[in-house]
């Protein structure tokens, strides 16, 4: 039993680092779009993390996939390398990051449907209690700073957190026989020649009127977004449970904003404080009744 906890208690930590790391994949986005071409960013960034992981892979000598692995890993490569970078990329075109933070609010409950659908878990009543009141109070806080209406945006976002939500969970699923960074890393690979192909077809012309500031957005969700946070996220979620550990998503669109303020100089309300506490006692109560 106490092995057990321990188990648990090493998810909710790898969990959190890999949100921490994800949280500034939407303010790198933002800032990269400014420049570059979406389809090129969600392709550049797919290859720059798919030779990452290729050579990960022949270092460490992994086995390859079995046959009955390749369909998940397609579905964990359209959700989290296609999907969500494509359409979240296309979606930041049309709103804005507050608008965002209402899809946001909403991953971790998809996360948690996707889990029982694809794994199995059974969380307890109370546990959706907790996660329908933090994504109210990430919703609320959303809507009280006064959202844009985009239609297109609106679609575009609603069916990344989707697709987002089906590669957290089938991945996850996949990480007890296949690990952790092994199943990100064979996702990359598996979609890489098909990566490539698009980056030098999407490629600009020339860098030289790019700002140093997409440069290191498309460095930041290429390394981090894309391939080390999915390492702490799928161990995570593995090791805690998909339904569990995907409530600390909720944190995200906060440490987001904190980032976004930070980098963007955006300004950081006492409203959004009191919101983010709330969404962490939320997260301790699904912590607390999840199992």
């Amino acid at each position: 039993m106490t092995k057990v906890k321990e188990n648990i208690a090493q998810g909710w930590l790898n969990g959190f680092i890999g949100v921490l790391l994800f949280s500034g994949s939407l303010p790198a986005t933002r800032l990269a779009v400014l420049e570059l071409n979406p389809v090129f960013l969600t392709v550049g960034r797919a290859s720059i993390a798919g030779l990452l992981a290729l050579i990960a892979l022949l270092v460490f000598k992994e086995k390859r996939p079995n046959r009955n692995q390749i369909f998940p890993l397609i579905i964990v490569a359209l959700g989290v390398v296609v999907g969500f970078p494509l359409l979240s990329a296309f979606a930041l075109q049309h709103i804005t990051s507050a608008h965002s933070i209402v899809f946001l609010g909403i991953l971790p409950m998809l996360t948690a449907v996707f889990g029982i659908i694809r794994g199995g878990e059974r969380p307890k009543p109370i546990f959706w209690i907790f996660s329908v009141i933090g994504s109210l109070f990430v919703v609320g806080y959303a809507i009280a700073q006064g959202l844009t209406t985009s239609p297109i945006g609106d679609v575009l976002m609603i069916a990344a957190v989707i697709l987002c939500s089906l590669g957290y969970a089938e991945g996850a699923k996949l990480t007890k026989t296949l690990g952790g960074w092994q199943v990100i890393s064979w996702a990359l690979v598996l979609s890489l020649p098909i990566m490539l192909s698009l980056t030098y077809c999407y490629m600009p012309p020339s860098f030289e009127n790019i700002s140093t500031g997409a440069c290191l957005s498309l460095a930041y969700v290429s390394l981090f977004s894309m391939f080390i946070a999915f390492i702490f996220w799928y161990k995570g979620l593995a090791q805690g449970g998909t339904a569990t550990i995907g409530q600390l998503q909720l944190l995200q669109p906060f440490f987001g904003l904190a980032l976004a303020g930070w980098l963007l100089h955006e300004k950081i309300s006492i409203g959004m404080l009191a919101v983010t506490i709330g969404v962490i006692l939320c997260v301790a109560g699904t912590k607390k009744f999840a199992k």
